[in-house]
């Protein structure tokens, strides 16, 4: 079969294979970017953006400050919004091509041409804190793999090893699966250049504005991206074989079919590649075994590896055969081609094409959100939500701050920084639900409650509607509940604010 590929692939150059893999793939991301509607991920990290701080609730600051500045410099629009993520192929394969060039330009070339090709880098246009995480993690470890070059500890290898210290505490301040490039970059000195352990203790201590930074947030923010991350999203984590497979069908998704099979039958070429390019072996192997350990307990998500993701590709370019490079890069092509194809049939597609499916009402509520709220908003009336997700959308395309009645998930409570509700004392609130509600469980923190039936394109929803709202009947039933299941903050964790805490007992840390 691959006989065929080759011969198929032959007369193509290696440049006429970047521009095309280059230019059309970034052609289909901004078509998405500008087409597809806000997903809830990105309409709840885009309020980051309208408040910039030193951190949120779940995790580091990084996006929030990389949407703050699209806003600034380009406006609200989602494609805008959109627009690193939908770049971040074209700068990565330039950071790989860069960093790989000292060790051969042609097999350089070869990497970036795998990296492009990759399905997921032909459709992922959605913006999440692994973007930023992913520019500065490359970012990173091209440098490293530059200063490496340098047979001299020269100045210019002390810069880049430096710079790629301060890459590092950037990727630090975008998601905390930074740490495990700083492992990746132990593994490695500590195995195969003690001999520059030196340019290593320089790399962590230009890292180390990260880490304190965030320290600094979270002592004055009640530890919430300790809480969320350490304590509260692994409650009931516990090991069951689906989840290592999941993640091996994970990784061959991500590798593609093709790759996974040349990777297997050319494992001994692959393992001499990965002896004479020991970083680049480490690099990938590190994080794919620390994940492989985690995924004992835990689903580990596609975009968790995505830091890692090219290099992968470009071991495999200096690894495989000459004669199996274009055969590979065309077996990746028809897999992209696939994707395309999919993703024309889903844009050729009509809303009604889709009303016999579960997903229909959650895809009105995206395409509609405008009708939806035009119909249940008021003058006077306060809008809420049950949720984070449809409250950040609903948020979003009214451009103003929808918060969240109840204890909601233990995911998305920024909520628990930016909203005061003793400012809606006595206030009418309408809470939009997607499905029916039981009006008992908001009795309580009203003086009365009805339910206002509605219906979009089909689809009913409905808005409790709460006349006389009583904060203080809410701190005791919501609020209270909330710090006991969110905010139980081990007593040796030093605190200089919390913002929640403030609000619902008057102390630093409640009692």
């Amino acid at each position: 079969m691959f006989s065929r590929l080759q011969a198929a692939a032959a007369s193509v150059s290696i440049t006429g294979w970047l521009v095309a893999a280059g230019l059309l793939s970034l052609a289909l991301r901004l078509w998405i970017a500008a087409t597809f509607p806000i997903t809830g991920d990105e309409a709840f990290f885009y309020w980051w953006g309208v408040y910039p701080d030193w951190g949120y609730y779940d995790h580091p600051p990084m996006v929030g400050w990389l949407i703050a500045l699209m806003r600034a410099t380009l406006g609200d629009s989602t494609w805008a919004i959109r627009l690193p993520v939908v770049l971040l192929p074209l700068a990565l394969g330039g950071l790989v091509g860069w960093a790989l060039a000292p060790l051969g330009r042609e097999r350089a070339a070869w990497a970036v041409l795998f990296f492009w090709l990759a399905p997921l880098n032909w459709l992922n246009t959605l913006i999440t804190t692994d973007t930023p995480l992913i520019f500065w993690s490359v970012l990173s470890v091209a440098l490293v793999l530059r200063a490496e070059r340098r047979e001299r500890m020269d100045r210019s290898a002390w810069l880049q090893y430096a710079l790629a210290g301060v890459a590092l505490a950037c990727a630090f301040l975008s998601k905390y699966f930074s740490v495990v490039l700083g492992l990746t970059y132990l593994v490695y000195f500590a195995l195969y250049r003690r001999e520059r352990w030196p340019a290593f203790v320089l790399l962590v201590l230009c890292a180390l504005p990260g880490p304190a930074i965030n320290i600094a947030y979270n002592m004055s923010h009640g530890w919430s991206n300790i809480m969320f991350n350490l304590y509260n999203r692994n409650e009931g984590a516990a090991f069951a074989w689906n989840k290592p497979l999941l993640y091996a069908a994970m990784l061959l998704y991500l590798a593609t079919p093709v790759v996974a099979w040349l990777a297997w039958t050319q494992r001994s070429a692959l393992a001499a590649a990965s002896r004479q390019q020991r970083l680049l072996a480490c690099v990938v192997l590190v994080p794919l075994l620390f994940f492989a350990l985690l995924s004992l307990k835990k689903v580990v998500g596609l975009h968790w590896v995505l830091s890692f993701y090219p290099f992968g590709f470009a071991l495999l370019a200096f690894a495989l055969p000459k004669d199996k490079l274009r055969a590979c890069a065309l077996g990746m092509a028809l897999f992209a081609g696939l994707h395309v194809i999919a993703v024309a049939g889903l844009y050729a597609s009509s809303l009604d094409n889709w009303k016999s499916t579960k997903l229909y009402p959650q895809i009105i509520r995206s395409y509609k959100t405008g009708e939806m709220l035009a119909q249940v908003a008021t003058p006077g009336v306060v809008l809420m939500a049950s949720a984070y997700t449809p409250a950040s959308i609903y948020g979003y395309t009214l451009k103003q701050y929808v918060p969240v009645f109840g204890p909601g998930n233990f995911h998305a409570r920024q909520d628990d920084m930016l909203v005061d509700f003793s400012l809606y004392q006595g206030k009418t609130v309408r809470i939009i639900r997607m499905d029916a509600p039981q009006l008992d469980d908001y009795r309580p923190y009203f003086d009365s409650v009805q339910v206002l039936r509605y219906a979009q394109d089909g689809v009913p929803f409905y808005a409790v509607e709460g006349r006389g709202f009583n904060y203080a009947a809410y701190r005791e039933g919501v609020l209270a509940i909330i710090y006991k299941r969110f905010y139980n903050i081990p007593p040796w964790l030093p605190m200089t604010a919390c913002p929640f805490c403030e609000r619902l007992c008057g102390q630093v840390r409640c009692q």
